[in-house]
């Protein structure tokens, strides 16, 4: 990790690029908690900052563990979702968190992006789960290249709660501001 850092301190020096111009991802699974944490956390302070998730579909707890509410990438809107899962059971998904995070969510953009559809170009993408790093890799080497500008892809691993996620996007935050 350290080591990761160092070599895109260097690089980001060498190319003098400044905060706004400096294309950022950042990725979890579902594109729910963790990422749009640290899409918020980095919007607020000024980074060019995109949000996605590289997972099959977005999956959310549901009120029972084997039963999880599970929407379509693409289809379903934080708005359709929040609405939905009010309408299942408001005082449950309330009291858990995930209206006020879906709140949150929908006041960012529309609706959670699945990484692999996108064709966009970034300096640096942060995963937040070692499967996530993997998916993300993966579909890099897949992909068909466009410019042939290079990426740096760190993973930081953070746990998937509230908690977790606001930690772990000061951390995001930080790390990216310093080495700009």
């Amino acid at each position: 990790m350290l080591e990761q850092t160092i070599v895109l301190h260097a690089y980001l020096l060498r190319y003098r690029m400044d905060i706004d111009k400096l294309k950022f991802a950042v990725s979890c699974s579902s594109n729910m908690n963790r990422s749009m944490e640290a899409h918020s956390f980095m919007q607020k302070r000024g980074f060019n900052i995109e949000s996605y998730g590289s997972g099959n579909q977005v999956k959310l707890p549901g009120t029972a563990a084997d039963k999880p509410n599970c929407y379509e990438f693409g289809k379903a809107t934080y708005e359709f979702i929040y609405n939905d899962l009010k309408a299942k059971d408001s005082i449950y998904y309330t009291q858990n968190g995930l209206l006020n995070m879906l709140d949150r969510n929908r006041r960012i953009k529309p609706a959670p992006q699945k990484f692999q559809h996108e064709d966009k170009e970034f300096d640096v993408i942060i995963c937040l789960e070692e499967r996530v790093y993997d998916q993300v890799v993966d579909h890099l080497h897949t992909r068909p290249t466009t410019s042939g500008n290079p990426v740096h892809v760190i993973n930081i691993d953070i746990e998937d709660n509230p908690e977790e996620a606001t930690i772990g996007a000061w951390f995001v935050c930080e790390l990216c501001g310093k080495v700009i």
